[in-house]
């Protein structure tokens, strides 16, 4: 899939001369032992590390990587490879997983996305690849629908795109045309339990294969479980992205892109390490390609439903905990619209008990151990249980039975 359409890695270098020249000796009388003793390398840097009940957000490191695949990573850096023999063979394996033609590990959700979109406006054309942003020549509108705009759609933006903005199935009908690349749809967001989409995805598929453009799904969102990245594949859709550093966990800055054979190899020619791309900022390396590979092979065969049971126990006892504490109400907050997500929405009268929401966030990622928690819509707390560990959830119920009989 991954043919050499670009210079070669080794041309004009023989790899004798390469090796022969290189100082093996004097790099290794040179280097010296770092002294950093195990479990001490936040210490070392003065930051205390903090129990997750926020979920897979990015700024708290989103996830943990499954332990062994810490060693694959690390044996992964030890040789040198050729980068897109690596990439076909890894995107082979995650393909057959997720039952789509093609796929390849990216920078990230946000990275499919960004190289995904430049795959739908330049394809493989080398001249047209290295013109992004400018699209001349090109087609240069990007269909979404008016509630699935957000922040994470500047990865389709980048690549200088118009956005046309729809909300009925009349308006896409009459959006849909020549100069149309792609259609973005959000395949599943949190919190938007509340919000409907009134074009659904099957109706999108219609009527952009009828016109001939492909329609991507941003499904960062939609694991768990694994079965909603293969319904997405059996429903032919053209481009599917997704985490590989959040439930899944896998390397926090890898994703990947999946999908049609000539889409996914041409967002590979528009991608690191070809330099004359839009995406080669995007660089992923080695270890990411087989970290996110190893870690869609142990999520693929996970028992989701012992997952949803072990969140649902830990939310149960948080309830029942806070529920005990004098003034504090707790209660489920609604599943997501494409998944399972647990959490727990704890509120009080902030006049009565005189601690405001801000407050309690800050004392308990101030104290110790240190906890992140979500914000309520309204007021209060959110602590969602998806990305911590066993045990969390009874030092988090008494974190909060210390701060609000402290203030009682």
């Amino acid at each position: 899939m991954f043919s050499a359409t670009r210079r070669s890695l080794l041309r004009g270098a023989g790899l004798g001369s390469l090796f022969s020249a290189w100082p093996w000796n004097k790099l290794g009388a040179a280097s010296t032992k770092l002294d950093l003793k195990p479990g001490r390398l936040y210490a070392e840097l003065g930051i205390r590390p903090l129990i997750n009940l926020v979920g897979t957000h990015t700024t708290i490191g989103a996830s943990k990587i499954w332990p062994d695949i810490h060693d694959a990573m690390a044996e992964a850096s030890r040789d040198y490879i050729v980068l897109e023999e690596l990439q076909e063979k890894v995107g082979e394996r995650i393909a057959a997983l997720m039952g789509a033609p093609a796929a390849m590990v990216t920078s990230g959700c946000a990275g499919a996305i960004s190289i995904g979109t430049c795959a739908a406006l330049a394809g493989d054309d080398p001249a047209k690849i290295k013109r992004l942003p400018d699209l001349t020549g090109m087609k240069t509108e990007v269909i979404i629908q008016k509630v699935h705009r957000n922040g994470y759609d500047h990865a389709v933006r980048n690549a200088g795109v118009k956005i046309v903005e729809v909300s009925s199935l009349e308006e896409l009908e009459r959006a849909a045309g020549s100069n149309t690349a792609m259609l973005y749809f959000l395949g599943g967001t949190s919190h938007d339990y509340d919000v409907v989409t009134p074009i659904s995805l099957e109706d999108c598929l219609k009527v952009a294969h009828r016109t001939g453009f492909p329609v991507m799904v941003d499904a960062a969102n939609m694991l768990p479980p694994w079965e909603n990245l293969r319904k997405l594949a059996a429903m032919k859709v053209d481009m599917i992205c997704v985490s590989g550093g959040k439930h899944m966990r896998g390397p926090q800055c890898s994703g990947i892109l999946a999908g049609r054979k000539d889409l996914v190899r041409a967002a590979w020619l528009n991608s690191s390490p070809h330099s004359d791309s839009l995406g080669r900022p995007m660089k992923v390396g080695r270890e990411e390609v087989v970290g996110a590979w190893l870690a869609a092979e142990r999520y693929a065969k996970l028992d989701f439903d012992e997952v949803d049971r072990q969140s649902a126990q830990q939310a149960d006892f948080l309830i029942s905990q806070c529920r005990k504490i004098k003034g504090l109400s707790a209660e489920k907050t609604p599943f997501d619209r494409t998944r399972r997500v647990h959490r727990v929405h704890v509120t009080w009268d902030e006049n009565a008990l005189g601690l405001t929401t801000a407050q309690v966030t800050q004392q308990l990622r101030d104290g110790e151990p240190r906890i992140a928690v979500g914000r309520g819509r309204k007021q209060g707390i959110e602590m969602t249980v998806f990305m911590n560990d066993p045990g969390d959830e009874k030092i988090a119920a008494r974190r909060l039975k210390e701060i609000f009989s402290r203030k009682a």
